[in-house]
This record gives structure tokens, C-alpha cells and sequence, in this order.
């Protein structure tokens, strides 16, 4: 099967990044980690789901947590600088990243906004991030990750 390039696979090509792509079947009435997490037959921890929010004074950011936790917006806010913050509504995630619900990947949004991931990654050698398109996750090592979309680690989940 031909898998089509994303913009997040063209840019760790780009750089070099050693990566898996995973195809998993799409269920559109759910398009929840956890739902990606059965498919890929993995543990939802290592399943990351990236979350686009607005701050009230730094403007867009981006949270990056595993697939089953919830956000804690009150530290999402802290982490960033700001007092408080909203997710973005869906009708304008496609605008603000380029991509769609189900298919944001942190790699290769339409610019780069402050990125902030669950400390949890540290648990894991390889996690699974959205390739930009819904049915396709991209394996590779949270480090890498990191380095590429210069993504800053904090407690973002609720304990």
C-alpha cells in the first residue's frame, strides 16, 4: 500500500529523523487516541494526542499529552505564561494548523507555536504522534521529536 507524504513525514525526512508510519483503520465517530491506541495494538500511554490551545497573552500554543489524560488547562496556562487558556474550536483548527481533527500532527503545523509535552514521554523509547492525516501515526523516539519541533517537557495532565 502507497502511503502519501504528510507534511510532518516530509519534514523528518527532511532532517534525517528515523521513523516508523503506522496505517490503523479510521472509525469517524471515534477519532480518540484511545481508539487509535486499540488499533495500533499499543498502550495508550505511549499514543499522544496534540491539543492546539489560545492563551489570553501569548496568543496559539500547542500541548502534546498522552491519548487517555485529560489536560490540566491551569497548568497548560502556567507552563506558557499564561493566566488562563481555551482549546481552539474545532472549525478553525484546519486554519490555525492545517490540519483537520483526528490528523493534527505537531510536526509541520503552518507555523510553529510554543510546544509543550507530558512528562510522561520520558517513560517511553518510541511514542506515536498523528502524521498529519487520519489513519497514519508516526513511531519514532520522543528525543527526536523534541529536537525537530523544539518541544519543551512539563506536567500538563491532571494527577
Amino acid at each position: 500500500m502507497k502511503i502519501d507524504k504528510t507534511n510532518a513525514v516530509r519534514l523528518l525526512d527532511k532532517e534525517k529523523i528515523e521513523y516508523k508510519l503506522i496505517p490503523y483503520q479510521v472509525d469517524e465517530s471515534d477519532l480518540s487516541a484511545v481508539h487509535v491506541a486499540e488499533q495500533l495494538n499499543e498502550p495508550v500511554e505511549q499514543v499522544f494526542k496534540t491539543l492546539v490551545l489560545k492563551g489570553d497573552k501569548s496568543g496559539y500554543f500547542v500541548c502534546i499529552i498522552p491519548g487517555a489524560e485529560e489536560l490540566d488547562l491551569k497548568a497548560a496556562a502556567k507552563v506558557s505564561g499564561n493566566k488562563s487558556c481555551d482549546m481552539v474550536p474545532m472549525k478553525d483548527l484546519l486554519n490555525i494548523t492545517g490540519y483537520i481533527r483526528g490528523a493534527c500532527s505537531p510536526i509541520g503545523m503552518k507555523k510553529q507555536f510554543p510546544t509543550y509535552i507530558d512528562d510522561s514521554y520520558k517513560n517511553f523509547d518510541y511514542i506515536y504522534v498523528s502524521a498529519g492525516k487520519r489513519g497514519l501515526q508516526i513511531q519514532l523516539n520522543p528525543k527526536d521529536l523534541m529536537g525537530i519541533v523544539n518541544i519543551e517537557p512539563a506536567i500538563l495532565v491532571k494527577l
